[in-house]
């Protein structure tokens, strides 16, 4: 017999099974996750965004309606005032957890 012939222990020793799973893969996979989530936030983003722009909208025109004249520019500055805080908040809130609080 020459050195190239296999045994039958030798064949039996290698399985024949599917290779395990590297880091590369376990990256994809978590990869993949992670742009679907973003891809899912961008939609709810988008979603809060219209919902928030009809809401301002709408206050506005009760405003309209439900204030006299003279006391509007007054009602629409105040909510507008309440609309730029809250946005600070949530974009300083946004930023601490991006670039951490020191």
């Amino acid at each position: 017999m020459s050195d190239t012939d296999i045994t039958p222990d030798e064949s039996e020793s290698a399985p024949a099974s599917e290779p395990e799973p590297t880091d590369d893969d376990e990256n994809d996979g978590s990869r993949v996750r992670r742009y679907a989530n973003y891809a899912v936030l961008l939609v709810l983003g988008l979603l809060a965004f219209v919902a928030v722009i009809q809401l301002y909208l709408s206050v506005s025109n009760v405003i309209r309606t439900w204030i006299e004249p003279e006391y509007r520019s007054l009602f629409q500055a105040a909510f507008n005032l309440v609309v730029l805080l809250a946005a600070g908040l949530g974009i300083s809130y946004q930023l601490r957890r991006l670039y951490g609080a020191t």
